[in-house]
């Protein structure tokens, strides 16, 4: 397991929220931080500690994308026409990791990138193992034959705790999903409050 994927509880505990929404998060019993200060009263926090808390928030979200990946994102979305904080969210959920992961073909975020980067996803018709490949709106995704039968996959499909958002065309019969739309803030399905324009702040100082 990867060191990303074990350290998804105490990114959950750091942020003091269960931002994956899983039932299993150790915020649900403990709201304190991780190590033997977690439980110390903690001051409210400055506008750049404010910043900072989101993007570490949004980025531990995508499964802990690393430093410099989520930076030229936020560059990227800086040049695009519009509002920098839903073309962040755009350019994040169009991300072949998060579509399969919206599509509800394995459980966790960190399931996803580890699906994709094993090949077990092909999209339109290539098998592709880089999670951060961006799907174009109506390309579509299948998983391999081997993935398909993966136990994994098949559970993932039953869980009860989230739903597929609107902007994801899937058949889970098939195990094909479509991104149909790019999403706007509003419309993805975040468990906790996710604030992209703190993100912007942070790397605008």
């Amino acid at each position: 397991m990867t060191k990303r994927a074990t350290a998804k509880h105490k990114i959950d505990r750091r942020m003091g929220e269960n931002i994956w929404g899983r039932p299993k998060s150790p915020v649900n019993k403990r709201e304190y931080g991780p190590g033997q200060h977690g439980q110390r009263r903690k001051g409210k926090l400055s506008d750049f500690g404010v910043q900072l808390k989101a993007k570490q928030k949004l980025k531990g979200y995508y499964a802990n994308i690393s430093e410099r990946q989520f930076r030229k994102v936020y560059e990227e979305a800086s040049r695009i026409t519009g509002d920098t904080s839903e073309n962040l969210i755009g350019l994040l959920e169009r991300r072949i990791d998060v579509i399969v992961y919206r599509a509800k073909f394995v459980p966790t975020m960190f399931a996803a990138r580890q699906l994709v980067s094993h090949g077990h996803v092909k999209l339109n018709g290539r098998r592709v193992t880089v999670p951060s490949i961006r799907v174009k709106v109506s390309e579509g995704i299948e998983l391999s034959a081997k993935a398909k039968e993966m136990a994994v996959v098949l559970e993932a499909a039953q869980l009860a705790e989230r739903d597929t958002p609107d902007y994801i065309e899937v058949d889970h019969k098939a195990m094909t999903a479509k991104l149909a739309r790019v999403p706007a803030l509003s419309d993805v399905p975040y468990p906790v409050q996710m604030e992209p324009h703190f993100v912007v702040e942070y790397y605008s100082r």
